[in-house]
Protein backbone atom coordinates (compact mmCIF):
# COMPACT_ATOMS: atom_id res chain seq x y z
CA UNK A 1 0.00 0.00 0.00
CA UNK A 2 0.92 3.26 -0.58
CA UNK A 3 2.57 4.51 2.26
CA UNK A 4 0.64 8.52 2.03
CA UNK A 5 -2.62 6.95 1.44
CA UNK A 6 -4.83 7.04 4.40
CA UNK A 7 -9.13 6.25 5.42
CA UNK A 8 -10.79 8.52 6.60
CA UNK A 9 -14.85 8.15 7.30
CA UNK A 10 -17.09 10.95 6.78
CA UNK A 11 -20.88 11.71 7.70
CA UNK A 12 -21.65 14.16 5.13
CA UNK A 13 -20.59 14.69 1.05
CA UNK A 14 -19.76 18.36 2.52
CA UNK A 15 -16.45 17.09 3.49
CA UNK A 16 -15.94 16.16 0.07
CA UNK A 17 -15.24 18.73 -3.16
CA UNK A 18 -17.77 18.15 -5.68
CA UNK A 19 -15.46 17.50 -8.88
CA UNK A 20 -12.69 14.82 -6.38
CA UNK A 21 -16.08 12.56 -5.90
CA UNK A 22 -17.44 12.75 -9.56
CA UNK A 23 -14.27 11.92 -10.49
CA UNK A 24 -13.81 8.56 -8.61
CA UNK A 25 -17.30 7.68 -10.93
CA UNK A 26 -15.98 7.61 -14.58
CA UNK A 27 -19.66 7.29 -16.10
CA UNK A 28 -22.46 9.18 -16.10
CA UNK A 29 -25.08 6.95 -13.76
CA UNK A 30 -26.37 9.92 -12.26
CA UNK A 31 -27.13 8.15 -8.90
CA UNK A 32 -23.26 8.04 -7.77
CA UNK A 33 -23.28 12.03 -8.52
CA UNK A 34 -22.66 14.29 -6.17
CA UNK A 35 -25.33 16.36 -6.49
CA UNK A 36 -27.51 13.34 -6.34
CA UNK A 37 -26.46 12.26 -3.30
CA UNK A 38 -25.81 15.28 -1.62
CA UNK A 39 -29.52 16.67 -2.22
CA UNK A 40 -30.77 13.80 0.07
CA UNK A 41 -28.35 14.71 2.75
CA UNK A 42 -28.94 18.81 2.79
CA UNK A 43 -32.36 18.17 2.02
CA UNK A 44 -33.16 15.48 4.93
CA UNK A 45 -34.00 12.85 3.47
CA UNK A 46 -30.95 10.95 5.17
CA UNK A 47 -29.52 11.96 7.88
CA UNK A 48 -30.74 12.34 11.70
CA UNK A 49 -34.16 10.62 12.45
CA UNK A 50 -34.56 8.83 9.19
CA UNK A 51 -32.27 5.36 9.92
CA UNK A 52 -30.02 6.47 7.33
CA UNK A 53 -26.82 8.04 8.91
CA UNK A 54 -24.31 8.36 6.34
CA UNK A 55 -20.84 7.10 6.95
CA UNK A 56 -19.15 7.17 3.31
CA UNK A 57 -15.77 5.30 3.59
CA UNK A 58 -13.05 7.65 1.94
CA UNK A 59 -9.23 6.52 0.59
CA UNK A 60 -6.94 9.77 -0.36
CA UNK A 61 -3.45 10.09 -1.08
CA UNK A 62 -2.02 13.49 0.62
CA UNK A 63 -5.07 16.12 -0.67
CA UNK A 64 -6.46 14.33 -3.46
CA UNK A 65 -9.11 11.82 -2.65
CA UNK A 66 -8.42 8.25 -4.57
CA UNK A 67 -11.44 5.82 -3.77
CA UNK A 68 -14.81 5.85 -1.97
CA UNK A 69 -18.00 4.09 -1.47
CA UNK A 70 -21.23 5.84 -0.46
CA UNK A 71 -22.35 4.31 2.66
CA UNK A 72 -25.52 4.42 5.29
CA UNK A 73 -25.33 3.01 8.87
CA UNK A 74 -28.73 1.70 8.97
CA UNK A 75 -31.48 0.94 12.12
CA UNK A 76 -33.87 -0.63 9.97
CA UNK A 77 -34.30 -2.03 6.30
CA UNK A 78 -36.63 0.37 4.88
CA UNK A 79 -36.01 2.15 1.15
CA UNK A 80 -33.35 -0.37 0.58
CA UNK A 81 -35.90 -2.92 -1.77
CA UNK A 82 -33.40 -5.89 -1.64
CA UNK A 83 -35.21 -6.49 1.50
CA UNK A 84 -33.93 -8.30 4.01
CA UNK A 85 -36.97 -8.79 6.59
CA UNK A 86 -36.44 -12.67 7.02
CA UNK A 87 -33.24 -12.08 8.26
CA UNK A 88 -33.83 -9.27 10.95
CA UNK A 89 -37.24 -11.52 12.06
CA UNK A 90 -34.70 -14.30 12.74
CA UNK A 91 -32.24 -12.38 14.93
CA UNK A 92 -35.04 -10.84 17.19
CA UNK A 93 -36.25 -14.82 17.69
CA UNK A 94 -33.19 -15.40 18.62
CA UNK A 95 -32.38 -12.74 20.96
CA UNK A 96 -29.60 -11.19 18.69
CA UNK A 97 -28.93 -7.39 17.66
CA UNK A 98 -29.12 -6.82 13.70
CA UNK A 99 -28.90 -3.43 13.63
CA UNK A 100 -27.04 -1.20 12.91
CA UNK A 101 -25.55 -2.57 9.70
CA UNK A 102 -23.97 -0.76 7.32
CA UNK A 103 -25.07 -0.74 3.70
CA UNK A 104 -23.59 0.28 0.66
CA UNK A 105 -26.27 1.69 -1.53
CA UNK A 106 -27.85 4.90 -3.53
CA UNK A 107 -30.64 5.05 -0.92
CA UNK A 108 -34.08 4.27 -2.28
CA UNK A 109 -32.95 3.42 -4.94
CA UNK A 110 -32.97 -0.33 -6.89
CA UNK A 111 -30.89 0.82 -9.92
CA UNK A 112 -27.42 -1.38 -10.58
CA UNK A 113 -24.71 0.50 -11.05
CA UNK A 114 -21.10 1.28 -9.80
CA UNK A 115 -20.90 1.34 -5.79
CA UNK A 116 -16.86 1.70 -5.45
CA UNK A 117 -15.32 4.40 -7.15
CA UNK A 118 -11.55 4.36 -7.72
CA UNK A 119 -9.65 7.75 -9.43
CA UNK A 120 -8.73 6.83 -12.69
CA UNK A 121 -4.62 5.76 -13.26
CA UNK A 122 -4.94 4.54 -9.70
CA UNK A 123 -4.11 0.51 -8.40
CA UNK A 124 -7.87 -0.95 -8.77
CA UNK A 125 -6.87 -3.98 -7.31
CA UNK A 126 -5.00 -2.24 -4.43
CA UNK A 127 -7.11 0.35 -3.60
CA UNK A 128 -10.64 -2.46 -3.60
CA UNK A 129 -8.82 -4.39 -1.24
CA UNK A 130 -7.68 -1.65 1.17
CA UNK A 131 -11.82 -0.83 1.49
CA UNK A 132 -12.51 -4.01 1.80
CA UNK A 133 -10.20 -4.31 4.89
CA UNK A 134 -11.66 -1.04 5.52
CA UNK A 135 -14.94 -2.27 6.18
CA UNK A 136 -13.83 -5.20 7.59
CA UNK A 137 -12.38 -3.69 10.55
CA UNK A 138 -15.63 -1.31 10.84
CA UNK A 139 -17.65 -4.33 11.44
CA UNK A 140 -15.59 -5.58 13.71
CA UNK A 141 -14.88 -2.35 15.99
CA UNK A 142 -18.83 -1.51 15.88
CA UNK A 143 -19.74 -5.14 15.90
CA UNK A 144 -22.02 -4.39 13.20
CA UNK A 145 -24.51 -7.35 12.02
CA UNK A 146 -23.67 -7.23 8.57
CA UNK A 147 -22.10 -5.00 5.39
CA UNK A 148 -24.31 -4.85 2.62
CA UNK A 149 -24.06 -3.90 -0.82
CA UNK A 150 -27.26 -3.37 -3.02
CA UNK A 151 -27.47 -3.59 -7.12
CA UNK A 152 -23.34 -3.54 -7.63
CA UNK A 153 -22.54 -4.11 -11.42
CA UNK A 154 -21.10 -6.76 -12.60
CA UNK A 155 -17.38 -6.09 -12.13
CA UNK A 156 -18.24 -4.81 -8.25
CA UNK A 157 -20.26 -7.89 -7.34
CA UNK A 158 -17.90 -10.59 -9.06
CA UNK A 159 -14.88 -8.82 -6.65
CA UNK A 160 -16.92 -8.87 -3.53
CA UNK A 161 -18.00 -12.41 -4.21
CA UNK A 162 -14.32 -13.27 -4.50
CA UNK A 163 -13.78 -11.67 -1.81
CA UNK A 164 -16.16 -14.01 0.41
CA UNK A 165 -18.98 -11.49 -0.29
CA UNK A 166 -22.42 -13.65 -0.32
CA UNK A 167 -23.89 -13.08 -3.49
CA UNK A 168 -27.87 -12.68 -3.17
CA UNK A 169 -30.49 -12.52 -6.27
CA UNK A 170 -33.24 -10.23 -7.26
CA UNK A 171 -35.52 -10.15 -10.11
CA UNK A 172 -36.64 -7.15 -12.01
CA UNK A 173 -38.19 -6.18 -15.19
CA UNK A 174 -36.25 -3.99 -17.93
CA UNK A 175 -37.02 -3.55 -21.40
CA UNK A 176 -34.16 -3.57 -24.12
CA UNK A 177 -34.10 -1.56 -27.43
CA UNK A 178 -33.72 -4.04 -30.26
CA UNK A 179 -32.81 -1.44 -32.93
CA UNK A 180 -35.80 -0.39 -33.28
CA UNK A 181 -36.61 3.35 -35.35
CA UNK A 182 -40.09 3.91 -34.01
CA UNK A 183 -42.81 3.01 -31.05
CA UNK A 184 -44.47 0.77 -34.48
CA UNK A 185 -41.70 -1.31 -34.39
CA UNK A 186 -41.36 -2.38 -30.92
CA UNK A 187 -45.32 -3.21 -31.67
CA UNK A 188 -44.97 -5.20 -33.95
CA UNK A 189 -41.85 -7.72 -32.15
CA UNK A 190 -44.95 -8.37 -30.31
CA UNK A 191 -47.92 -11.11 -30.67
CA UNK A 192 -50.84 -9.33 -32.28
CA UNK A 193 -53.24 -9.92 -28.93
CA UNK A 194 -50.81 -7.89 -26.89
CA UNK A 195 -50.42 -5.05 -29.80
CA UNK A 196 -53.65 -4.65 -30.37
CA UNK A 197 -53.91 -3.99 -26.38
CA UNK A 198 -51.18 -1.73 -25.87
CA UNK A 199 -53.03 0.58 -29.06
CA UNK A 200 -55.98 0.11 -27.21
CA UNK A 201 -54.93 1.12 -23.93
CA UNK A 202 -52.61 4.40 -25.48
CA UNK A 203 -55.88 5.67 -27.55
CA UNK A 204 -58.31 5.54 -24.16
CA UNK A 205 -55.42 7.93 -22.80
CA UNK A 206 -55.82 10.00 -26.13
CA UNK A 207 -60.17 9.72 -26.25
CA UNK A 208 -59.86 11.17 -22.27
CA UNK A 209 -58.53 14.17 -23.65
CA UNK A 210 -55.15 13.16 -22.41
CA UNK A 211 -51.60 14.58 -24.13
CA UNK A 212 -48.30 13.71 -22.76
CA UNK A 213 -45.19 16.15 -23.20
CA UNK A 214 -41.83 15.45 -22.69
CA UNK A 215 -40.14 17.89 -20.23
CA UNK A 216 -36.16 17.60 -19.89
CA UNK A 217 -34.71 19.01 -16.47
CA UNK A 218 -33.41 22.33 -17.76
CA UNK A 219 -36.97 22.71 -18.94
CA UNK A 220 -38.80 22.28 -15.61
CA UNK A 221 -39.55 24.97 -13.51
CA UNK A 222 -39.81 25.50 -9.50
CA UNK A 223 -43.92 25.28 -9.84
CA UNK A 224 -43.48 21.68 -11.75
CA UNK A 225 -41.37 20.41 -9.45
CA UNK A 226 -43.45 21.33 -6.25
CA UNK A 227 -46.16 19.46 -8.57
CA UNK A 228 -44.03 16.86 -9.03
CA UNK A 229 -43.50 16.30 -5.56
CA UNK A 230 -47.23 16.52 -4.78
CA UNK A 231 -47.67 13.92 -6.96
CA UNK A 232 -45.15 11.83 -5.23
CA UNK A 233 -46.79 11.99 -1.88
CA UNK A 234 -50.01 11.23 -3.28
CA UNK A 235 -48.46 7.94 -4.97
CA UNK A 236 -46.71 6.95 -1.14
CA UNK A 237 -50.14 7.75 0.88
CA UNK A 238 -52.08 5.27 -0.99
CA UNK A 239 -49.41 2.65 -1.59
CA UNK A 240 -48.00 3.06 2.06
CA UNK A 241 -50.11 5.20 3.92
CA UNK A 242 -46.89 7.71 4.34
CA UNK A 243 -46.03 10.68 2.85
CA UNK A 244 -42.49 9.26 1.09
CA UNK A 245 -39.09 8.73 2.31
CA UNK A 246 -37.68 11.94 0.47
CA UNK A 247 -38.03 15.47 0.77
CA UNK A 248 -39.25 18.63 -0.95
CA UNK A 249 -36.49 19.94 -0.56
CA UNK A 250 -34.39 17.19 -1.95
CA UNK A 251 -36.65 17.19 -5.33
CA UNK A 252 -35.71 20.70 -5.62
CA UNK A 253 -32.32 20.40 -5.31
CA UNK A 254 -32.51 17.63 -7.92
CA UNK A 255 -34.05 20.10 -10.61
CA UNK A 256 -31.54 22.87 -9.94
CA UNK A 257 -28.00 20.45 -10.02
CA UNK A 258 -29.21 17.53 -12.01
CA UNK A 259 -31.07 18.96 -15.21
CA UNK A 260 -29.03 17.12 -17.22
CA UNK A 261 -30.11 13.57 -16.02
CA UNK A 262 -33.66 14.22 -15.73
CA UNK A 263 -36.34 13.30 -17.83
CA UNK A 264 -39.95 14.30 -17.00
CA UNK A 265 -43.38 12.67 -18.95
CA UNK A 266 -46.17 14.79 -17.49
CA UNK A 267 -49.85 14.21 -18.49
CA UNK A 268 -52.02 17.22 -19.35
CA UNK A 269 -55.59 17.50 -19.78
CA UNK A 270 -57.29 20.72 -20.71
CA UNK A 271 -53.82 22.39 -20.06
CA UNK A 272 -53.70 21.05 -16.48
CA UNK A 273 -50.92 18.89 -15.26
CA UNK A 274 -52.99 16.09 -13.95
CA UNK A 275 -49.86 13.45 -13.74
CA UNK A 276 -46.42 12.69 -14.22
CA UNK A 277 -43.43 10.40 -13.80
CA UNK A 278 -39.92 11.60 -13.09
CA UNK A 279 -37.09 10.31 -14.35
CA UNK A 280 -32.60 10.10 -14.69
CA UNK A 281 -31.23 9.03 -17.73
CA UNK A 282 -27.32 7.95 -18.32
CA UNK A 283 -25.97 7.66 -22.28
CA UNK A 284 -27.30 4.65 -22.78
CA UNK A 285 -30.66 3.69 -20.06
CA UNK A 286 -33.11 5.44 -19.02
CA UNK A 287 -34.42 5.27 -15.23
CA UNK A 288 -38.13 5.34 -13.98
CA UNK A 289 -37.76 6.62 -10.56
CA UNK A 290 -41.43 8.39 -9.46
CA UNK A 291 -44.90 8.94 -10.47
CA UNK A 292 -48.00 10.00 -9.19
CA UNK A 293 -51.17 11.89 -10.67
CA UNK A 294 -54.54 13.64 -8.89
CA UNK A 295 -56.76 11.00 -9.94
CA UNK A 296 -57.00 7.65 -11.84
CA UNK A 297 -57.09 7.70 -15.68
CA UNK A 298 -57.83 4.41 -17.55
CA UNK A 299 -54.37 3.38 -18.38
CA UNK A 300 -52.78 6.78 -17.77
CA UNK A 301 -50.13 5.21 -15.74
CA UNK A 302 -48.83 2.87 -18.32
CA UNK A 303 -49.12 5.61 -20.83
CA UNK A 304 -46.78 7.94 -18.44
CA UNK A 305 -44.66 5.27 -16.80
CA UNK A 306 -43.84 2.71 -19.23
CA UNK A 307 -45.28 3.38 -22.76
CA UNK A 308 -43.85 7.20 -22.87
CA UNK A 309 -40.39 5.70 -21.48
CA UNK A 310 -40.32 3.44 -24.41
CA UNK A 311 -40.79 5.72 -26.93
CA UNK A 312 -38.25 7.88 -25.23
CA UNK A 313 -35.46 5.52 -26.05
CA UNK A 314 -36.29 4.53 -29.26
CA UNK A 315 -36.24 8.22 -30.17
CA UNK A 316 -33.11 8.88 -28.24
CA UNK A 317 -31.72 5.61 -28.99
CA UNK A 318 -31.31 4.56 -25.97
CA UNK A 319 -29.85 0.98 -25.10
CA UNK A 320 -32.50 0.05 -21.79
CA UNK A 321 -35.32 1.52 -19.74
CA UNK A 322 -35.15 -0.14 -16.11
CA UNK A 323 -38.47 1.43 -14.76
CA UNK A 324 -37.98 0.54 -11.14
CA UNK A 325 -38.47 -2.28 -8.59
CA UNK A 326 -41.40 -4.98 -9.19
CA UNK A 327 -44.44 -5.23 -11.27
CA UNK A 328 -45.20 -8.57 -13.01
CA UNK A 329 -47.56 -5.83 -15.38
CA UNK A 330 -44.34 -4.90 -16.96
CA UNK A 331 -44.56 -8.49 -18.14
CA UNK A 332 -46.96 -7.82 -20.90
CA UNK A 333 -45.58 -4.12 -22.22
CA UNK A 334 -41.97 -5.84 -23.07
CA UNK A 335 -40.13 -5.60 -20.21
CA UNK A 336 -38.01 -8.70 -19.86
CA UNK A 337 -37.23 -10.16 -16.09
CA UNK A 338 -33.39 -9.64 -15.03
CA UNK A 339 -31.29 -10.88 -12.58
CA UNK A 340 -29.99 -7.95 -9.84
CA UNK A 341 -27.81 -9.06 -7.09
CA UNK A 342 -26.97 -7.66 -3.44
CA UNK A 343 -23.63 -9.27 -1.91
CA UNK A 344 -23.40 -9.60 1.74
CA UNK A 345 -20.61 -10.25 4.44
CA UNK A 346 -22.42 -11.33 7.64
CA UNK A 347 -20.22 -11.17 11.53
CA UNK A 348 -20.23 -14.81 13.17
CA UNK A 349 -23.21 -15.47 14.64
CA UNK A 350 -25.57 -18.53 15.58
CA UNK A 351 -27.31 -17.79 12.65
CA UNK A 352 -24.77 -17.31 9.61
CA UNK A 353 -24.58 -21.12 8.19
CA UNK A 354 -28.40 -20.82 8.44
CA UNK A 355 -28.76 -17.27 6.59
CA UNK A 356 -26.40 -19.04 4.09
CA UNK A 357 -28.70 -21.72 3.44
CA UNK A 358 -31.83 -18.99 3.01
CA UNK A 359 -29.80 -17.54 0.39
CA UNK A 360 -29.30 -20.42 -1.58
CA UNK A 361 -32.80 -21.46 -1.24
CA UNK A 362 -34.11 -17.87 -2.41
CA UNK A 363 -31.51 -18.09 -5.13
CA UNK A 364 -33.07 -21.47 -6.66
CA UNK A 365 -36.79 -19.82 -6.24
CA UNK A 366 -36.13 -16.76 -7.61
CA UNK A 367 -34.30 -18.99 -11.03
CA UNK A 368 -37.77 -20.77 -11.20
CA UNK A 369 -39.96 -17.24 -10.98
CA UNK A 370 -37.17 -15.66 -13.47
CA UNK A 371 -37.73 -19.09 -15.76
CA UNK A 372 -41.46 -18.62 -15.55
CA UNK A 373 -41.63 -15.27 -16.42
CA UNK A 374 -39.54 -15.63 -19.20
CA UNK A 375 -42.08 -17.76 -20.76
CA UNK A 376 -45.08 -14.92 -20.54
CA UNK A 377 -43.21 -12.06 -22.61
CA UNK A 378 -45.13 -11.58 -25.36
CA UNK A 379 -42.63 -11.23 -28.00
CA UNK A 380 -43.37 -13.20 -31.20
CA UNK A 381 -39.68 -13.79 -31.29
CA UNK A 382 -36.33 -12.78 -29.06
CA UNK A 383 -33.98 -15.53 -29.24
CA UNK A 384 -32.33 -14.31 -32.19
CA UNK A 385 -32.62 -10.69 -31.06
CA UNK A 386 -29.77 -8.66 -30.02
CA UNK A 387 -29.93 -5.34 -27.79
CA UNK A 388 -28.68 -2.40 -29.02
CA UNK A 389 -24.67 -2.23 -27.65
Amino acid sequence: MTASRRIEWIDTLQSVPADSWNALFATDYPFTRYDFLQALESGGSVGPGTGWQASHLTIWQGEQLVAAVPAYLKQHSYGEYLFDWAIVEAYQRYGLDFFPKLVLAIPFTPAEGPRFGVLTGEDQAELMALMLDALQQRMKKQRLSSIQCLYPNEAQREHLTAAGYWPRQDVQFEWRNYGYAFFDDFLASLSSRKRKQIRKERQRVQDAGVALSVVHGCDADAALWQQLYHFYQRTYLKRSGHAGYLTEATFHQWGQQLADSIVIFAAYQQQQLIAASLCFRSADTLYGRYWGCEAEWDFLHFEACYYAGIAYCIEQGLQRFDAGAQGEHKLQRGFEPVTRYGCYHFRDSPLKDAIGRYFEGEEDMLALYQRQAQARLPFRQLANSEPLS
